[in-house]
């Protein structure tokens, strides 16, 4: 299957999953529990999972997803093309039920995220992107929306930003003071910034769509948080940077955390 291909099986495999959180977003109970590292999960991660892996699976490449079974690095380390799938980013906003949350899905190849797709629930925001090809952002898409459907219809990315001003993104639930240092040293050199609290990976997607200009990630995050945000980004002309700012964010690694970041 070509790029294209896969890309617009991801589509269809992000919009379902949005549905499936959907339902689950408008009923009484959560189902919510903890795993073993104390975050908290959901009926909707779950189901967002295993409706994306009955998608992704007409593809027959190797799926790693926050909610699934994560394979050994032995194995892992073999994989040149593979899904790497949050079904649920953002889970403490979706509990907050402050509508901050996505369903991401990447396609990796050789430990690079060469297309990505995020879906905005209850916006009804899609994005997606492949480097070298384009991003691109569509409002309440049809289930038969493909990467040309995006093309044609959806809004290129990045679009002229509406204001001047510098503005800096940060987590709606995750601040440090290492963050915060940062923050100065922003405001030092640029005076007049606007700072913006934003759950899940809805940040990179203002990034790439020219809304936000820096979103420095100074905390834990993992790899399937940023994967596909990061290939949208990259399609629209920006990227994921190590804060030395030159070094670009890998993927599949052994323990699969990010490092700090800086999205720009």
């Amino acid at each position: 299957m070509t790029v294209i291909q896969l890309i617009n099986i991801a589509i269809r495999a992000a919009i379902r999953a949005g549905e499936k959180i959907t339902d689950i977003y408008s009923s009484v109970d959560f189902d919510i529990q903890l795993k073993e590292d104390l975050t908290p999960v959901t009926i909707a991660d779950r189901n967002a999972h295993d409706e994306i892996l009955r998608i992704l699976e007409v593809s027959h490449l190797p799926v790693l997803s926050e909610e699934g079974f994560q394979s050994g690095f032995d194995e892992r380390k073999k994989w040149k093309l593979f899904w790497l799938v949050d079904p649920l980013d953002g889970t403490k906003e979706f509990i907050k039920r402050n509508d901050e949350f996505t369903v991401n899905i990447a396609l990796i190849r050789d430990n690079r995220p060469i297309a990505g797709v995020i879906y905005i629930p209850v916006t009804g925001e899609l994005y997606t992107g492949i480097p070298g090809t384009g991003a691109f952002r569509l409002l309440n898409p049809e289930d038969n929306c493909t990467f040309h459907t995006m093309q044609l219809s959806g809004k290129k990315l990045p679009e002229k930003p509406k204001s001047d001003e510098f503005v800096i993104l940060v987590s709606r639930s995750h601040m440090n003071q290492e963050t915060e240092s940062y923050i100065d040293e922003l405001r030092k050199k640029h005076g007049s910034i606007q700072i913006a609290r934003m759950g899940s990976s809805m940040k990179i997607c203002r990034i790439a769509e020219g809304t936000a200009n820096i979103y420095p990630k100074l905390g834990q995050t993992m790899e399937w948080d940023t994967a596909a945000g990061h290939a949208i980004l990259k399609a629209a002309g920006k990227n994921i940077y190590l804060t030395d700012m030159k070094t670009e964010l890998t993927y599949n690694k052994e323990n699969l955390q990010n490092p700090h970041f800086i999205v720009i």
